[in-house]
């Protein structure tokens, strides 16, 4: 490239990248998924568009794994594993029968009313039957919603894209035509083990690493922690097991160990999976083809009715009645498993496979994601309150970092009393925070000083305060159980468990 043209080509990408942020903002005040306007962006900067021509599918699939990867990483590293374990069993279930049950019968339905081969017709179900991690961690972490039913959402959308990833890959290689369907379960289970013992093996070695390293910059523990995370993703896919299992285990598994500077690194993650995302709908939308779009528009009202009213319906209903969940559950985590980026990114594989229909597939699942990402989106909150899961009483969480004191085998966390939380109005004493730990400063209203024992908190005060490595874990959990139930949070039972990072990502559904 000649350096001249670096600054139009820099010009286009900052200015995209402005236009998704504030689509955020517009997608807020107009009620619309801001998936959709950056999808728009793409089209509008398109051949049909502005003429940015873009008809690489292996570029696209590439780069859309990579933003994957990203937005799956910090689904993990945001992911408390508390929250998640009473559902394990049946997010699992969710993200493997469950899918199953869905492919099978939204492939019957493409290949009964669209006239499609076997092949084509599984492919259709494979691709849409997978909830969308980015969209499902931006919308329940955005909503009031009971423990347990938003556990097991975000659960079976980190669970749930790796298989169908690698049942798309096999359908769409030569796998299909040389050894038949009966081959892709074992070849998929093979993935599944590889990826998991990778990414789980690297975590456990990067978080060796991490708190045995003293780095020079605050900022590199951020750097530090994300690479680890994805070199996890590049490990597994070299040694052929799947590389989405491992990314997204490996992000869970360091998300819930002592991490310095843990609220940068999430913020850093944070920042990162926006970018992945915002580039990975604009990238999409460049790909298609408005000019294609209005053939596939009645298959994939077909295929996406019998996603929607049939395949989701059922497979919940198969897996979460053993589990005991009531019907109006049931009926919430059906109309929420939410499409997004997921699905489009999985109809380039096709494409780059070289496959008759994969242009038709790629139209279908556009179309699909577009219209009914439309239908579902706003009606989440009024279903979540039809169906009873909504919350209504939520206390604001107490922010607290970390920065490492390797030499005393201590740590300086640093405490943000956030406007709701009933550590406002507390004594210091009433804390009663372990022994080994001592807040030595206070700043108010920029003003900072050394507090005594009758000090009482304030809302926006940001507390300085020393622990034993130690006693660290202890007084997190007493300062978090204090945040949500005031002074005599032992009374109420509340143990202060670390509850997931509220996540702002790309508001892929509007609030």
């Amino acid at each position: 490239m000649n350096p001249a043209d670096l600054y139009p080509v820099l010009l286009v990408a900052t200015g995209v990248l402005l236009a998704g942020v504030a689509a955020v903002r517009v997608s807020t005040r107009a009620g619309l998924p801001s998936l959709l306007l950056y999808l728009a962006i793409g089209l509008l900067i398109g051949e049909s568009g502005f003429g940015i021509d873009l008809e690489d599918a292996g570029l696209v699939q590439v780069l859309g794994s990579v933003a994957l990867a990203l937005i799956l990483a910090e689904g993990g590293l945001t992911t408390r594993w508390t929250t998640i374990r009473p559902v394990v069993g049946l997010a699992t279930a969710l993200a493997s029968v469950g899918v199953a049950v869905s492919v099978t019968v939204t492939a019957a339905a493409a290949y009964l009313l669209l006239d499609v081969d076997v092949r084509t017709a599984v492919l259709l179900g494979a691709v849409v039957s997978s909830t969308d991690a980015a969209a499902v961690f931006a919308v329940m972490r955005s909503l009031p919603l009971r423990r347990r039913t938003k556990a097991t959402l975000e659960a079976e959308s980190g669970f749930n894209d790796p298989p169908v990833i690698i049942l798309v890959t096999l359908v769409s290689s030569d796998t299909w035509d040389n050894a038949g369907a009966w081959s892709v379960g074992p070849a998929m289970g093979v993935q599944l083990v590889v990826g998991a013992v990778v990414g789980l093996a690297i975590a456990r070695t990067g978080q060796w690493l991490l708190a045995r390293s003293a780095l020079p910059a605050a900022g590199l523990y951020p750097l530090a922690t994300l690479a680890i995370v994805m070199m996890a993703f590049a490990v597994a896919g070299v040694a052929g097991g799947s590389p989405f299992v491992a990314v997204y285990l490996a992000g869970l598994w360091l998300g819930n160990v002592d991490l310095p500077h843990r609220t940068s690194t999430l913020g850093f993650a944070e920042g990162t999976a926006w970018l992945a995302q915002i580039g990975l709908f604009v990238m999409l939308g460049l790909l298609a083809s408005p000019s294609r779009l209005g053939d596939a528009l009645l298959p994939a009202l077909a295929v996406g009715a019998a996603l929607l009213l049939l395949a989701r319906p059922l497979s919940v209903l198969v897996v979460a009645t053993p589990f005991g969940v009531p019907w109006r559950e049931q009926a919430f985590i059906s109309w929420a498993g939410l499409r997004g980026a997921v699905p489009i990114v999985l109809a380039t594989i096709p494409i780059t496979a070289g496959l008759p229909a994969a242009h038709r597939i790629f139209d279908v699942v556009f179309l699909l994601v577009v219209l009914f990402t439309l239908v579902q989106g706003p009606l989440i909150p009024w279903v979540a309150r039809l169906t009873g899961v909504a919350e209504t009483d939520v206390t604001r969480e107490v922010t607290i970092d970390s920065a490492p004191l390797e030499e005393v085998h201590a740590s300086m966390l640093q405490v943000t009393v956030t406007g709701g939380s009933r550590l406002a109005g507390v004594h210091l004493y009433e804390l009663r925070l372990p022994p080994g730990s001592l807040v030595s400063l206070v700043v108010r209203d920029g003003q900072p000083f050394v507090p005594g024992p009758r000090t009482a908190l304030r809302s926006g005060d940001h507390l300085l305060l020393v622990t034993t490595d130690a006693g660290r874990g202890a007084t997190e959990r007493r300062l978090r159980a204090v945040s949500r139930a005031g002074r005599l949070a032992a009374w109420h039972g509340e143990e202060g468990e670390e509850e997931p990072r509220p996540r702002a990502i790309a508001a892929a559904l509007p609030p």
